[in-house]
């Protein structure tokens, strides 16, 4: 396996100190970096786990965080922080700036040479992103079909690939039909994927705490899902350029 190296870093973004997990890959010179987003319930081991597996690959992966290094296990906690969120563009973007920030001056980035991935809430950070003009080499989502502010899709300079469970009831079909009107609309290299038979956050791990209607766990989905990030960044992102 290769060795990797790892630390988290603090930031300060949305009022809050926000503690991120730094994966860097073995050599010494400049890599293409991916940023990773997390569920609204927050940073946990599985974006750590997955921001890991991009470093063995050969990336620079930094797993953002939402609320200041807490995980929000309760649902009301978790809603109460993340509807308010998703409703502001404007702070979404901030947080999602203020990651992009620690990623590019870490050493081991290629600032030209970056995506962005990210599951719900973390999904729709990295989508705001796009829609503010970041230069991104590519966006992936999963459970992230959300719509921004009329036109500002058209700022979007990359391909956009999104993932969703076809029972999914938070990302329901009105609303992917709606994300697939906002990225034809605005001339977007997009595609959306639908595991069929999945609910939301259906690529998350079982967890041992009270979870919303509606969420489960797909195992078989879950490792396609990753499959088809995975594809994404060897498109758009390859690791020889």
């Amino acid at each position: 396996m290769t060795t990797i190296t790892t630390r988290t870093v603090a930031y300060p973004a949305d009022g809050l100190t926000m503690i991120g997990h730094l994966a860097l890959p073995s050599g010494t010179g400049p890599r293409p970096a991916v940023l990773l987003g997390p569920e609204g319930i927050g940073l946990s081991d599985v974006e750590r786990r997955r921001a890991d597996a991009l470093a063995e690959r050969g990336y620079v992966a930094l797993a953002f965080d939402l609320h200041g290094g807490r995980y929000l296990s309760a649902p009301e906690e978790m809603l109460a922080r993340c509807m308010p969120l998703l409703a502001d563009p404007d702070r979404m973007r901030a947080i999602g700036h203020a990651s992009l920030d620690v990623l590019r001056a870490e050493p081991r980035t290629d600032p030209d040479r970056i995506a962005a991935i990210g599951y719900g809430t973390g999904g729709a950070i990295a989508l705001e992103l796009g829609r503010d003009g970041v230069d991104l080499r590519a966006i992936g989502t999963v459970n992230a079909l959300t719509t921004g502010r009329p036109g500002e899709a058209a700022r979007i300079r990359c391909p956009v690939w999104a993932g969703v469970g076809s029972e999914d009831p938070i990302m329901s079909p009105a609303q992917r039909d709606a994300f697939a009107a906002e990225m034809q609309a605005a001339g977007v290299d997009w595609r959306v994927v639908v595991y069929g038979g999945a609910l939301h956050a259906f690529h998350h791990p079982p967890v041992d705490h009270t979870v919303r209607p509606g969420v489960g766990h797909h195992p078989v989905h879950a490792r396609r899902a990753w499959r088809d990030i995975l594809g994404l960044l060897d498109e758009c992102l390859p690791l020889t350029e």
